[in-house]
């Protein structure tokens, strides 16, 4: 590990790819959870009898989806700053495409490996390409204007949830992509499927948007000091925002906290947030926390940053390739355990899901390492967009 190649600790980009390599592997903590934990699936948000050990393993994957988005939107200003608006705008377009397809094909096929499944789940990948599509509409645009419409977007869209459509009439299908979770038929497949929107896109495109509003601390004509204050005052305005709404218990967050709660229970009730879609306190919460992360992270020691940034400058092969790992190893261990859920092994305690992860970690670093240096020297277009 200590051979790997950063940037120096307080650069703008070393921080960008470090943040982005947490929360990777925190990602890969959750769907080890997926794929190992399935006799104890947590609800959304998670009830009140879920065990404290589940319940924080759970709540660590929170930050992953505000933050990486996010991410996405400060990147593809970085990207505008070096080739063009124009050029980021094609580029928005092309790769959020590119991304809406890779859901539906190696992105669905690692998580059910059925290449006829009764469910397409529309997930993280989909709605980050709807999401840069989005964007590619709006660059033009003022900043002002941009976080204008990303803070409406992330406070107002729970105003939309009393609005909803059946899955026969017209708009249901719009409406379950843009706010509402739920099943879109494909009866043009043969097999007659259905997709899920597990990400709906509204709030996401809030979300991209302040990302990309970001942009300008991060300049390369900008000072340190500057882009440090202006991080940790949003975060604080943020996370302050989120504390607010959640003290007053209603408009932010669809259910309450849990009643007659008390010590590490009262804790858990007050972050315990809808994620699907999202609420404007759990962008709050865990938007707040992710841009504290990346003001801190710029102190983290050289090599930690090393280690991180290795799953961060290719996060999306990371992506793809600890999917099929997590579910090919599962799907190997049914051959000498007993599987408690249809083809799948479920380990007895939440532990073994921070283990497992790690080892996946471990196997992967090289390989992703490998990766991260093949991409930054080739310049073969199809590269870029791992």
């Amino acid at each position: 590990m200590s051979s790997v190649s950063v940037a120096p600790p307080g650069s703008r980009i070393a921080s960008i790819d470090a943040l982005r390599g947490l929360v990777m592997l925190l990602m890969l903590v959750d769907h080890t959870r997926e794929y190992f934990y399935l006799h104890a699936q947590v609800s959304d948000p998670m009830s009140a009898d879920t065990t404290p050990g589940l319940f924080a393993t759970r709540l660590c994957a929170h930050v992953c989806a505000p933050v990486f988005i996010a991410l996405t939107g400060l990147a593809a200003w970085l990207y505008g700053q070096k080739h063009g608006t124009g050029a980021a705008r094609g580029f928005l377009f092309k790769r959020g495409l590119f991304l809406v397809v890779l859901e539906v094909t190696l992105v669905n096929f690692a998580w059910t490996f059925d290449l006829t499944p009764e469910t397409y789940f529309l997930q993280v990948i989909w709605v980050i390409g709807l999401s840069m599509i989005a964007l590619a509409g709006l660059i033009g645009l003022s900043r002002r204007l941009i976080l204008l419409i990303g803070a409406l977007l992330v406070l107002g869209h729970n105003l939309l949830d009393v609005i909803h459509i059946p899955t026969d009439q017209i708009g249901a299908t719009a409406w379950a992509i843009l706010h509402e979770r739920g099943r879109i038929p494909l009866d043009f497949l043969p097999w007659q499927p259905s997709a899920r929107t597990s990400y709906p896109l509204l709030p996401w495109i809030g979300v991209i948007a302040l990302g990309w509003c970001a942009g300008p601390w991060f300049s390369r004509q900008g000072r340190p000091d500057h882009r440090q204050r202006s991080l940790w005052w949003a975060a604080g305005i943020l996370f302050a925002g989120f504390v607010v709404l959640r003290t007053l218990n209603g408009y932010g967050e669809p259910v309450p906290r849990w009643p007659d709660a008390h010590g590490v229970m009262a804790v858990l009730s007050f972050f315990n947030l809808t994620k699907y879609p999202p609420s404007a306190d759990f962008i709050l919460c865990y938007l707040g926390i992710g841009t504290a992360l990346l003001a801190g992270l710029k102190h983290l020691p050289r090599r930690a940053l090393g280690v991180l940034t290795i799953f961060g400058s290719a996060p999306l092969f990371f992506y793809l390739l600890h999917l099929y790992l997590l579910h090919g190893a599962n799907r190997l261990a049914g051959l000498f355990f007993e599987p408690a859920h249809g083809a799948l092994v479920s380990v007895d305690h939440w532990g073994w899901l921070w283990l497992i992860a790690g080892a996946v970690a471990l196997v992967t670093a090289p390989i992703c390492r490998w990766f991260g240096r093949f991409k930054q020297r080739s310049d073969q277009a199809w590269v870029k967009y791992l």
